[in-house]
């Protein structure tokens, strides 16, 4: 079965076992970054915003500070100078890190699901074409 067949039956309405866990693993590690980006926007704007010299003066620059942090781990805006703020961003980074981990974790535990019944993960070229 090919790249294509898989996603079929991944994003179908019956798939199979290991096509519907890792679906709902995606789902849940999405749903947690998606709550984690609130609440680190919530919490680095609280501490950042009347901070001096802070790049954070609106809720707009915390929550483009926070999702850049969870999705790259870096930034163009300048470290937090608040201890409350450089907590929080400790916390983002390594929320990231545990999420990426986690995602790929979960690929590896779906591909190997795949081998042990005998499916194949990747699409082989056949033999007459």
């Amino acid at each position: 079965m090919g790249i294509f067949g898989h996603l079929r039956r991944f994003f179908g309405r019956n798939p199979p076992r290991p096509h519907l866990v890792l679906r709902r693993r995606i789902v849940q590690a999405l749903l947690l970054v998606a709550a984690i980006d609130v609440i680190g926007t919530v919490l680095m704007w609280m501490f950042e915003d009347d901070a001096p010299r802070s790049e954070i003066s609106n809720l707009w620059d915390a929550f483009f500070f926070t999702t850049v942090q969870l999705l790259t781990v870096s930034s163009q805006m300048r470290n937090p100078v608040t201890t409350g703020g450089r907590i929080v961003d400790i916390g983002l980074e390594l929320t990231a890190l545990c999420l990426v981990s986690g995602i790929a974790g979960a690929f590896a535990s779906f591909f190997l699901d795949l081998g042990k019944n005998g499916e194949n993960a990747v699409s082989e070229p056949s033999a007459d074409g």
